[in-house]
C-alpha cells in the first residue's frame, strides 16, 4: 500500500531519527535545510538608530514562522524527498524537460539515496496537470500479487523475503510517463542516478540510521548485505555510498534505447526497448530465475502482464477548489474526498488551529473516513467499490452525524451501503506492518504540473535485492496493505493489486474561469498520508496559509490497534508535541486517547502552491530530508 516513511509515526521510530539528519546546508537560490527563517515583519529602528543592515540583531523577527523559505521558481520547481533528487529534476527542467522529465529523474535518483521508501521496482501513483489545456490525468503503475501466491503464507514470509515481492510497476510507470509527456531521451533522466549509484554519493545520516535500524532483517539477503551492509556493517553517515547494481541496469536500460535509436527506431519504440528489456527481457529473467531459486512466487508471466494505466481520477468540490486524487488502488483519494465533504459542514477556519475544538472535529472526520473506505476500497478488477457513494456529499451529509461535537465516538463500523459484506472477526488479528514511501511536486515553465507518490511498501520493502539487478521489490502483501480477513475483498491474493496510501493531489480553483491551477502536492506516511493532506488542505484553503507555513504547521494522526479494519479497535490521537498541553488535556477529556509524538513527526509535504498574482511558490517538509529547488 503506499506506504509510509520511517513514516511510522511511532516515537523514536524515523522522523525524530530523520531530523536529525537534517542538512543544514543551503542550494543557491533554494530553500534552506537547516534553520532559515520566513522573518516576520520587523519593527522599525529605535530613533536615531539609522538604517540597519537587514541581519542586524534590533531587526530580526520576534517569532520564527517557519523553519525554511518558500521557494521561488518562475521557470520550474521542484520538491523531491532529498536535495539531490530535486536537483536532478531541475536539470532536466533546465534542459527544456517537461514536468514528468524532471519527475522521472527524480525517482530514479531517490532509488540510490533514499532506498528504503521507493524505487525502480516499487509501486506508486502520478497526477498530472496540463498547462495548456487544463487536463488532469492520473497514472496507476501498481503491481499485482503474483500469481502463484499461496494465500495461507505466514505474516512474516509476506512481509520481507523472496515470498514478500508485489510484481514491480514503478518503471513501467516512469516509461508511460515518459511516452506521454516527456521530451528527454530516457537516458539523459537516468543519467545523475547512474551517476550517484555508481561512483557515490555521502550518505544521508537519517539513511544510515534506517539501514542500522533494519540490519538483521537486510542481513538475512546476501545480495541485500553486500549493498547495504558492505563488510557486514551499515555505512556510515556522510561516507560514500554505492550501489554498483543497480547503476549497472540503469545503464543497461538507458542502452537499450540508445541501441534503438540508433537502429532507426522512434522515439516512443526505443523508450519502449527500455520497457521490454525490463519486463521480458535481462531483467525481467534475473528476477524470475532469483525468486524461483529463493521459493517465490514472481514470474515471467507475471512481469508480462503487468502494465501501467492511465486511469480517471476521483475529486471533489472542496469551498470553492476541485481536489482531484489519485484513484483506486489507491484508498487515500477516497479517503481526501470523504474527509474534505465531511469537514465542509463546520466553520473550520473560525476555530482555533491548535484548539481542541478543530482537533477534535479533524480526528472525528478522520475516523470516520477510514471505517467507511477500509471496509470497502479493494482492487476494482477484483471487487466493485462504491467509489460514487463514498465521495458524494449526500453521503457525507449522512455519516456526518455520527460526529458528537463534544465527545470522542468510539471507531465505528464502515456505512452499510451495499457491495461489501463486513467479514467476521478472526479472534486474533496481527498489527499491521508500517510502510514507507516518497513524493514528488513539479512544475514547469509552460504550466504543466506533475505529482507523484511511490514506494516500497514496507521500509526497504522486501528487504530483498533481486539477484544481480540493485533492485528491491515491493512488499504490498503485508498486513495493512492488505487486509487481515479472508473474507474481504482485499485479502491477499495472486493477481490482486494490492491497496497503496499513495496520492498525489492537484488542486484547482473553480471560481477562476476555467478552474486556475492552484497547487500540486503530496506526502508519504502510509496510514497517515490521507490525514497529513487532509490537514494540508485545511491549512491551505480555510486558513491561507503560505505553502511553507502550511506545511510546517503541527498535525495530528490517528491509529488503530490492530487497524482500521476492525471496527471497535481502540484509536489513539497521535499528536505532534507543538501543540499546547491544555488542548492535549482538553482532548482527553473529551474522551480521545493521545499520545505525543516527537514536534515534526507526520508526514512529509511536497507542495507547489500559485499565488492569486499567478506565481508559485513551492515548500518542503522539514520532517524529512526533502528539498525544494527552483529557478
Amino acid at each position: 500500500m503506499s506506504d509510509d516513511t520511517t513514516n511510522d509515526t511511532r516515537p523514536g521510530l524515523g522522523r525524530r531519527q530523520l531530523l536529525a539528519g537534517l542538512s543544514g546546508a543551503a542550494l543557491a537560490g533554494v530553500a534552506s535545510g537547516g534553520r532559515a527563517q520566513q522573518p516576520a515583519p520587523a519593527s522599525p529602528p529605535p530613533a536615531g538608530v539609522g538604517r540597519a543592515a537587514p541581519d542586524a540583531p534590533r531587526t530580526g523577527a520576534a517569532a520564527v514562522q517557519q523553519h525554511r523559505v518558500e521557494v521561488p521558481g518562475p521557470n520550474g520547481l521542484v520538491c523531491a524527498g532529498h536535495p539531490l533528487a530535486s536537483m536532478a529534476g531541475l536539470r532536466m527542467l533546465m534542459q527544456g524537460g517537461h514536468a514528468a522529465d524532471a519527475a522521472i529523474a527524480a525517482m530514479a535518483v531517490l532509488n540510490v539515496v533514499e532506498p528504503w521508501a521507493s524505487g525502480a521496482a516499487g509501486n506508486g501513483l502520478a497526477t498530472c496537470f496540463e498547462g495548456k489545456t487544463g487536463k488532469i490525468s492520473a497514472l496507476a503503475f501498481t503491481g499485482a500479487a503474483p500469481r502463484l501466491l499461496d494465500d495461507n503464507a505466514s505474516g512474516p514470509d509476506l512481509t520481507a523475503g523472496h515470498k514478500a515481492v508485489v510484481t514491480p510497476g514503478a518503471f513501467g510507470g516512469w516509461i508511460a510517463l515518459a511516452l506521454k509527456y516527456g521530451r528527454l531521451p530516457l537516458s539523459v533522466l537516468l543519467e545523475p542516478a547512474i551517476a550517484y549509484a555508481r561512483d557515490g554519493h555521502p550518505l544521508d545520516p537519517s539513511i544510515a540510521q534506517t539501514i542500522a535500524r533494519q540490519r538483521a532483517t537486510l542481513a538475512r539477503y546476501p545480495t541485500t548485505a553486500d549493498i547495504y551492509l558492505p563488510g557486514g556493517n551499515p555505512p556510515p553517515a556522510r561516507a560514500m555510498f554505492r550501489n554498483l547494481p543497480l547503476a549497472r541496469s540503469f545503464q543497461a536500460l538507458a542502452d537499450a534505447e540508445t541501441a534503438a535509436l540508433k537502429g532507426g527506431a522512434s522515439r516512443d519504440r526505443a523508450l519502449m526497448a527500455a520497457y521490454d528489456h525490463f519486463y521480458s527481457g535481462p531483467i525481467a529473467q534475473e528476477m524470475t530465475r532469483f525468486s524461483e531459486a529463493g521459493g517465490g512466487w514472481l514470474r515471467m508471466e507475471d512481469m508480462r502482464a503487468y502494465k501501467p494505466k492511465w486511469v480517471e481520477p476521483v475529486m471533489t468540490n472542496y469551498r470553492g477548489f476541485d481536489v482531484i486524487c489519485s484513484p483506486l488502488t489507491s484508498r487515500t483519494g477516497l479517503e481526501t474526498c470523504e474527509q474534505l465533504n465531511l469537514i465542509e459542514g463546520f466553520d473550520i477556519a473560525a476555530l482555533p488551529a491548535d484548539g481542541p475544538q478543530a482537533l477534535h472535529l479533524i480526528a472525528e472526520v478522520i475516523k470516520i473516513t477510514k471505517a467507511d473506505v477500509y471496509r470497502y476500497a479493494a482492487d476494482p478488477a477484483s471487487s466493485p467499490t462504491p467509489v460514487a457513494t463514498l465521495i458524494s456529499k449526500d453521503f457525507a451529509a449522512q455519516r456526518r452525524r455520527l460526529i458528537d461535537p463534544a465527545r470522542a465516538i468510539a471507531f465505528p463500523m464502515g456505512a452499510d451501503i451495499g457491495g461489501a459484506v463486513m467479514p467476521p472477526r478472526s479472534a486474533a488479528v496481527p498489527a499491521r506492518v508500517p510502510g514507507d514511501t516518497t513524493n514528488i511536486s513539479v512544475t514547469d515553465k509552460d504550466g504543466n504540473a506533475v505529482g507523484v507518490t511511490t514506494t516500497l511498501g514496507g521500509g526497504f520493502g522486501a528487504c530483498l535485492v533481486m539477484g544481480s539487478t540493485g533492485m528491491i521489490c515491493n512488499n504490498g502483501l503485508r498486513n495493512g496493505s492488505t487486509a487481515p480477513y479472508r473474507d474481504h475483498p482485499n485479502f491477499v491474493k495472486g493477481g490482486r493489486v494490492p491497496l497503496l496510501g499513495n496520492c498525489p493531489t492537484v488542486v484547482l480553483d473553480s471560481k477562476a474561469s476555467g478552474g486556475r491551477f492552484h497547487m500540486i502536492f503530496g506526502s508519504p506516511g502510509g496510514e497517515t498520508i490521507g490525514q497529513s493532506q487532509f490537514q494540508h488542505l485545511i491549512n491551505i484553503i480555510d486558513r491561507k496559509l503560505p505553502v511553507q507555513a502550511a506545511i510546517e504547521a503541527p498535525r495530528i494522526a490517528l491509529d488503530a490497534d490492530p487497524g482500521f479494519y476492525t471496527p471497535g479497535a481502540p484509536v489513539t490521537v497521535q499528536m505532534e508535541s507543538r501543540f499546547p498541553p491544555a488542548t492535549v488535556a482538553a482532548l482527553r477529556a473529551m474522551g480521545h486517547t493521545v499520545e505525543s509524538v516527537g514536534p515534526y513527526a507526520i508526514g512529509s509535504i511536497q507542495a507547489v502552491l500559485q499565488s492569486q498574482y499567478g506565481t508559485r511558490m513551492a515548500g518542503s517538509d522539514p520532517r524529512r530530508m526533502g528539498y525544494a529547488i527552483g529557478y
